[in-house]
């Protein structure tokens, strides 16, 4: 029963084509992960530092709430943005499409020890501050959400729109 178990979340993160996961422990961002050749996903990729075009600053806090919230960018763009958490409870910024971060809480809810180091996400500890540098590279409406277990839930997410 465990090894189908196993072998149905390989599979279920092998289709969804992202390697999600979480934990309380202090994340790091591996340079050696995100020195790869950027994923295309359906709403962006891994930016290069180098082409940055502005700093967006997103504050998180216990409130269940994310400063400032929908954004609108230009299809293109690359943006590095510093997400700070104001909080007392750890909180982090996941950027995707509406339908995978519902897909990625409802795992998270099942699996809630996973760990990640994804490019489009940040998990950062209370009173600490982590960067997503990130190229939209399609138009369209995507999110950005906290998927600790009950904070999507309570209202912690957010629209980007992709002109």
């Amino acid at each position: 029963m465990i090894r189908r178990l196993a072998v149905g979340l390989t599979a279920l993160l092998a289709l969804s084509g992202a390697a999600w996961g979480h934990g309380e422990s202090q994340h790091k961002s591996s340079a050696k992960n995100r020195a790869k050749a950027p994923e295309e996903m359906v709403f962006g990729r891994a930016g290069d530092p180098k082409n940055i075009v502005r700093t967006i600053h997103v504050g998180m806090d216990d409130g269940m709430h994310f400063t400032p919230g929908d954004l609108t960018f230009k299809q293109g763009e690359t943006i590095r943005f510093v997400v700070r958490n104001d909080g007392k409870i750890m909180h982090e910024m996941v950027i995707g499409t509406l339908k995978a971060l519902k897909e990625h809480a409802e795992l998270m809810r099942k699996f809630p020890g996973m760990e990640h180091d994804e490019a489009y996400m940040a998990h950062v500890a209370p009173g600490k501050q982590e960067q997503i540098v990130w190229q939209f590279t399609k138009p369209g409406e995507f999110h950005y959400a906290c998927l600790i277990p009950g904070h999507l839930e309570a209202g912690m997410i957010a629209k980007i729109h992709v002109k």
